[in-house]
């Protein structure tokens, strides 16, 4: 999709919000203003209501119930309520380690250095093989009745691997431990429909599924909900776990995307935006002599709108400048109080500092042409010829 004069390849960073996810949004951001907490009045029951209908659809999506569903201000909120408020409440009993993958998000990678240091955990790392994919050898290794929880991320949002989180949850409920996992990149790349049975907690975020920024989920199994201590405390809304207005016009948004990538229109989704990106791959592997591409090699389980390109010889900060403003991607490092580092999920796959700082993520999505794929190869050939011109 092209958004005045910037093509957009960058959706695993945020999607665009869906025109009809907007639709059922807007009254709610007008004449349907109540307080869905407002229980003594018609606007406060109808937004209830609404609020009640948006966490079924969630719900659905993953196969789990409504009251399952504790609505957050994102996945990272989700992510802090999780493995913080699970690990806090469980701090004086007998479990006492944490595993987490190599190549979790910042967010959860955090959350273990903070539960190392105040509440006495210790945490394993798990390493993945080149493609992204968890050791599972290594986790049955590290497994043990001293676990408290594992935190596996589902889909990455840098190289695109999609875990086998049946055959981990397999192996994690053996020890009796218990399985999160930050599903934020999965809605777009796989079938949910049935993972609720598979873990105790869950993930989500709205805009990552074209639906709207600020509002996210935490599933919570329905009796593990007392075992979460809250991270936010005040007038004791969704059951206690997450106190706070909820914002009902976000989340009927966000019900609504979750609505339009459920069964088989999320199916036909992800085919037609796996062919484009298999359509992209070819084209810049055709055009362009020295690259690679970093992530799974079977499209399966791979993320349908992953590209993660390495240009040899070339930073990925400086080709992203010169692609600028007509294409918009992501460079696979990130950045931490404005200094640059390279990423951590491209060295946990095994490339060095150099390589990794080479490397770009293109990232389609739903309103991605076979136009616009063409037109990003123009657009990054010419900017590579510009710069060995002016090498």
């Amino acid at each position: 999709m092209k958004t005045g004069d910037t093509l957009y390849l960058d959706h695993q960073a945020t999607t665009p919000l869906d025109s009809r996810v907007l639709d059922e949004m807007r009254p709610h951001l007008a004449e349907r203003f109540g307080n869905p907490h407002s229980t003594d009045h018609a606007m406060g029951w109808h937004a209830a209501q609404a609020v009640e209908r948006a966490a079924g659809q969630v719900a659905a999506l993953v196969g789990a119930d409504a009251d399952e569903v504790i609505f957050t201000s994102g996945a990272t909120e989700a992510n802090n309520l999780a493995l913080l408020g699970f690990g806090r409440r469980a701090a004086d009993g007998k479990r006492k380690r944490i595993l987490l993958g190599e190549t979790e998000h910042k967010s959860v990678l955090a959350l273990g250095r903070v539960l190392t240091e105040r509440c006495g955990y210790t945490v394993t790392m798990l390493p993945v093989d080149c493609q992204g994919r968890l050791d599972l050898q290594s986790l049955e290794e590290a497994l043990d009745d001293q676990v408290l929880v594992v935190s596996i991320m589902a889909v990455n949002n840098e190289i695109g691997t999609i875990q086998d989180v049946a055959a981990i949850s397999r192996m994690v409920a053996v020890h009796g431990a218990r399985l999160h996992c930050d599903c934020a990149q999965a809605p777009c790349a796989m079938d949910l429909n049935a993972i609720a049975g598979l873990v105790d907690f869950l993930s989500l975020s709205a805009h990552k599924m074209y639906g709207p920024i600020g509002i996210g989920a935490l599933y919570i199994r329905r009796d593990l909900q007392g075992m979460i201590e809250p991270i936010i405390y005040g007038g004791g809304q969704q059951n206690g776990l997450r106190s706070g207005t909820v914002p009902a016009a976000l989340c009927v948004g966000f019900g609504a995307s979750a609505r339009l990538l459920a069964g088989d229109p999320g199916l036909r989704e992800r085919n037609v935006t796996a062919r484009r990106r298999d359509k992209f791959r070819e084209r810049l592997k055709d055009t362009l002599q020295a690259v690679w591409f970093n992530g799974p090699s079977d499209r399966d389980f791979c993320h349908p709108g992953n590209l993660n390109v390495g240009f040899d010889g070339v930073a990925a900060s400086d080709l992203l400048a010169r692609i600028q403003p007509r294409l918009a991607a992501s460079t696979g490092s990130a950045c931490t109080s404005g200094i640059p580092e390279p990423s951590h999920v491209l060295r946990a796959i095994g490339l060095d500092q150099g390589k990794a700082n080479s490397c770009v993520r293109f990232s389609l999505g739903r309103y991605t042409t076979d136009e616009d794929v063409a037109s990003a190869v123009e657009i990054i050939c010419s900017a590579l010829e510009d710069s060995l011109a002016t090498a």
